[in-house]
């Protein structure tokens, strides 16, 4: 199982841009195929129920890739199914909460929109950090872009590993990396792309 330090694209199976969720396990092993380190299963309007078979159907996939699989926001399935993490935002469980409902040791990783934030978040007890949205995206279409100027000062400031997130794609992923990312999340483009074993191997070339 690969550690979150040797992770650099991380890939999030959002049910919103996936009409089927039979189309999950296709999406999970596309994205293995094309190099994707670590992915994240998010579904803000699956019921908990649906949440666990679907968690416990990619997870005979990711585990046997040797790739973390991590549910958003919903700690409860972690207590179930044997996911490596749990990922939560600014307005879900706090990080004591989640590990709590998880019942185990598991990653847990906080989205954070600020320098502020970031650190926060460290001093919580996280251990990884979403950090953006860097730019205007779909995904979250109510945060206001941060842009590339604190991705220096994130690095410098918070010791986790920090993956950037928010409207990036192979177009700008260059300015990404060359602003001081190491690690990136891509949602929409990689869903919607025509390949997504052919975009996770470009993305994983351009972090290599």
């Amino acid at each position: 199982m690969q550690t979150l330090h040797e992770c650099r694209l991380y890939g999030i199976i959002d049910l919103g841009y996936v009409p089927q969720p039979r189309d999950c396990s296709r999406i999970a092993n596309e994205m293995i195929q094309g190099g994707v380190d670590i992915i994240q299963l998010r579904g803000k309007d699956e019921s908990l129920g649906g949440l666990f078979d679907l968690a416990a159907q990619l997870h005979e996939i990711t585990f046997a890739a040797g790739t973390p699989l991590i549910v958003n926001d919903r700690a409860e399935v972690a207590a179930k199914v044997p996911v490596e993490g749990v990922h939560v935002g600014q307005d879900d469980d706090t990080i004591a909460v989640a590990r709590e409902k998880a019942g185990r040791a598991v990653f847990i990783g906080k989205s954070t929109h600020s320098l502020d934030q970031a650190v926060a978040a460290q001093r919580e007890g996280a251990d990884y950090i979403g950090f953006g949205p860097i730019f205007a995206t779909p995904t979250k279409p109510d945060y206001q872009p941060i842009g590339l100027s604190d991705i220096k000062r994130v690095h410098a400031k918070v010791s986790l590993p920090i993956f950037c997130i928010g409207g990036i794609n192979i177009e700008n992923l260059e300015s990404v990396v060359e602003a001081g990312a190491h690690r990136v999340v891509i949602v929409s483009a990689l869903l919607k792309a025509r390949s997504i074993v052919d975009y996770a191997r470009c993305v994983t070339d351009m972090l290599a």
